[in-house]
Order: structure tokens, then C-alpha cells, then sequence
């Protein structure tokens, strides 16, 4: 049975993950770890990490970055819902998104500029790419 009445949905060609990704990710303006930890400094751009919490518990955590699990993140950055983070302060907030290595981050990234999030995006290889270049990492 569809979850839409009268067969309603809308139709969608398949695509492979890879498609997605490349798709999603050229409309974005990702952003490398150098200019997020720049731009996090000077107070212009928000980190989010959704990495799970074994990975955070692993590898550490970005120092003022702040913490969303995947399956919340839309209902935290949303500046218009009920259930927003205080840093949710608008539509035209700069969020970096960061996962792992850079996979993930870039369909949450496109979730919140679907909630009008324009300037949301993401870390190019992810929290991996940030310790590798030698940034701040704190203890998870």
C-alpha cells in the first residue's frame, strides 16, 4: 500500500548513490578545513558534528562544534521549528556540516538547504580531513 493516496507520489527515476552524491554536492560550496576552522574562529560559520557517538568517543571532538546526531538534525537547525538549538539563529546561518569523511555531510547539508538553510554545507573529508590537517581535536 503507498503512503500517498491515489498513487499521489511523485515519480522519481532511480539513482545510484554515487549519482546523488555528485548531484547534491554540486550545489554546494564545500568547504576544506583550513577555511572552516577560519571561519569558525572569526564567529562566520557554525560547525555541526553528526558523527554517532562512538566515532566522537574514538576520534574526539572539534572544539566549539556543535553536536547533532544525524537523525536530529533537521528538527535542531530548523531556526523556524520548536525544537531548534539556540544557535539555530536563521535562515541565512553559515552551517558546515561534518561527519566522518565527508559522505554523509553532504546529503545532510543539502536536507537543511531544502529548510532554507542557504548557506549550509560541508567539510570535504569529513572530521578525518580536519585532524589530518593538523586542527584542534579535543577528547570525546
Amino acid at each position: 500500500m503507498s503512503d500517498f493516496p491515489n498513487d499521489a507520489a511523485p515519480h522519481v527515476d532511480p539513482v545510484g548513490i554515487d549519482e546523488l552524491l555528485e548531484r547534491v554536492r554540486s550545489g554546494l560550496d564545500r568547504i576544506e578545513a583550513p577555511e572552516a576552522f577560519a571561519a569558525a574562529a572569526a564567529g562566520e560559520a557554525l560547525l555541526v558534528d553528526i558523527r554517532y557517538a562512538a566515532l566522537r568517543e574514538r576520534d574526539g571532538l572539534i572544539p566549539g562544534a556543535l553536536v547533532v546526531e544525524r537523525n536530529e538534525l533537521e528538527w535542531r537547525l530548523d531556526p523556524q521549528g520548536s525544537h531548534r538549538a539556540a544557535e539555530a539563529t536563521g535562515h541565512d546561518l553559515h552551517v558546515v556540516v561534518v561527519c566522518n569523511e565527508g559522505y554523509a555531510s553532504s546529503l545532510a547539508a543539502a536536507s537543511l538547504r531544502q529548510l532554507g538553510l542557504r548557506r549550509a554545507t560541508d567539510l570535504v573529508g569529513g572530521f578525518q580531513a580536519w585532524r589530518a590537517a593538523g586542527l584542534p581535536v579535543t577528547a570525546g
